[in-house]
């Protein structure tokens, strides 16, 4: 199981970016999925996270202008990012809670995707 992140890139203050997490391998079922980001000389931080139940948790410098959302038929994960500003500027991981078609379940990083907002 491999989740492959993307969408990042150079964006100014109050823009605009969608950030993709596609989920490819032997999937059997997708549960909690999330977005994570790291600033430089920061530590991870939760960004959203979503359950198979469709409950969501923000973190509070976010909530109102970042939406996370899925894709179930395509095992992919979404963070719409509005109103962006310079602080949000980070690389952003998604992760997820993957069963497998063995049947273990286990959680899974993607590799990161750069985020850079400008003022």
């Amino acid at each position: 199981v491999q989740l492959q992140a993307s969408g990042g890139g150079l964006v100014q203050a109050g823009g605009s970016l969608r950030l993709s997490c596609a989920a490819s391998g032997n999937i059997f079922r997708i549960n909690t999925v999330a977005w994570h980001r790291q600033a430089p000389g920061q530590q991870r931080e939760l960004v959203a996270r979503k359950t198979i139940g469709g409950i969501t948790n923000y973190a509070d410098s976010v909530k109102g202008r970042l939406t996370i959302s899925r894709d179930v038929a395509k095992n992919t994960v979404y963070l719409q990012m509005n109103s962006l500003k310079p602080e949000d500027t980070a690389v952003y991981y998604c992760n997820a809670a993957i069963l497998a078609t063995d049947w273990r379940t286990s959680e899974y990083w993607g590799q990161g995707t750069l985020v850079t907002v400008s003022s």
